[in-house]
């Protein structure tokens, strides 16, 4: 197939594109970079060092014959995105190139409106690009598990059986998103499913849980292809700031009770989702949704996998709970639906000792690039 990977140069995107091109896959990557402008923003950095697109894509070609073409380009700007969609004439558009962080939308009023603006914004030109260029592309969007918040029922995919008075209907599952960031993926969410029923374009939200984990077989190949691992308050996610902490001598900084509890997966599942959606499309004018996620954790339970491998490896560490920077219910109910990329040949990789074991390795070899000050929340949602 010809796929296109928007947000091609990312923590997901990156080894998507690789895994995808090994699999046979014509692959074109596009990204405007912004997510290396943000670490110089936020004086921040991955503590992987990563090489230049350019580097990277280079490098994949040399070690695998395999072209992935690449373009320096916003989605924001439609007559590029237009033009792009014309050269490539894609089979399907895997979309991960939305600002996702949720305390990055939280900074303050301009970086709100920055997010809204660029990830609701892009992925409207994305469905006008679709339906003017190649209407029978196939749309898979990344959303996330957060539209759905923390209700005190189960999660379905996407859609639930409401009766009420008398009379039954499925209906899009309510949303309770918390953070303006979560919030625009709604509104995307939204907006693709009326596209879909009005021009009956095809699409596929993926509503992905919290992604942990660092490399692939690809990303393995050679240091160039190395994948980035963030670790500050704004972009990194609790598994791998626990890994870092453990190994500086700082506390593992739980936020309040620690009782959040979350979907996960694996970096290696988020890549083959990906191609299971692509190889088995929506059909015309249909919005699927697919809950993707493997496992179930609390904050709380990370942080205490943590500390037990880190100390197997000779770092002793205390778990500290924070007054918790979010507005969140910190003790809740979350049972969640996961069945139906499972149903098309999902094998999970799960989150045992030994993953968390060889991220705790690499970070152990990069630690000297931590940039201490960064490990701890300073964006407050209040």
């Amino acid at each position: 197939m010809k796929i296109i990977v928007a947000g091609g140069d990312g923590f997901c995107g990156w080894p998507t594109a690789l895994y995808l091109s090994k699999q046979g896959h014509d692959v074109a990557i596009i990204d405007n970079m912004i997510r290396r402008k943000m670490d110089q923003e936020l004086h921040s950095n991955s503590i992987t060092p990563i090489a230049a697109l350019e580097e990277r894509v280079a490098k994949w070609k040399e070690l695998t014959g395999k072209e992935i073409r690449t373009y320096d380009g916003d989605l924001t700007h439609y007559d590029f995105l237009r033009e792009i969609l014309r050269q490539e004439r894609p089979d399907a558009f895997v979309h991960f190139a939305e600002q996702r962080s949720a305390p990055y939308s939280m900074i303050d009023r301009e970086h709100a409106v920055f997010t809204q603006t660029n990830n609701v914004s892009g992925t409207l030109n994305v469905l006008y690009g679709i339906k003017e260029i190649v209407p029978d592309c196939h749309l898979i969007k990344l959303g996330t598990m957060g539209e759905y918040g923390t209700p005190n029922i189960p999660i379905e995919e996407g859609y639930i059986e409401i009766e009420h008075k008398g009379r039954k209907d499925v209906l899009p599952y309510p949303k309770q998103p918390g953070s303006f960031y979560h919030l625009s993926k709604v509104h995307d969410s939204h907006n693709i499913m009326f596209a879909c029923k009005i021009w009956g374009i095809r699409a596929t939200d993926l509503n992905q849980g919290i992604v942990y984990g660092l490399d692939t077989d690809e990303t393995k190949m050679d240091p160039a292809l190395t994948n980035r691992l963030d670790y500050d308050g704004v972009f990194g996610t609790a598994l791998n700031r626990f890994i870092i902490q453990s190994t500086i001598g700082h506390d593992l900084t739980v936020y309040g009770k620690g009782g959040q509890t979350r979907g996960f997966l694996n970096i290696e599942d988020t890549v083959r989702c990906i191609e299971i959606a692509a190889k088995n499309p929506a059909d015309k004018g249909e919005f699927r949704v697919f809950n993707q996620f493997t496992e179930e954790f609390s904050v709380g339970e990370l942080a205490e996998k943590v500390q037990k491998v880190a100390h197997e490896e000779g770092f002793e560490t205390t778990i500290a709970n924070l007054d918790n920077p979010r507005v969140e219910l910190e003790e809740h109910f979350f049972k969640a639906e996961n069945t139906k990329l499972r149903d098309l040949g999902l094998e999970p990789h799960l989150l045992d000792d030994e993953v968390i074991r060889e991220i705790l390795k690499t970070v152990v070899h990069h630690k000297d690039r931590v940039i201490k000050e960064n490990v701890l929340p300073q964006v407050s949602w209040k």
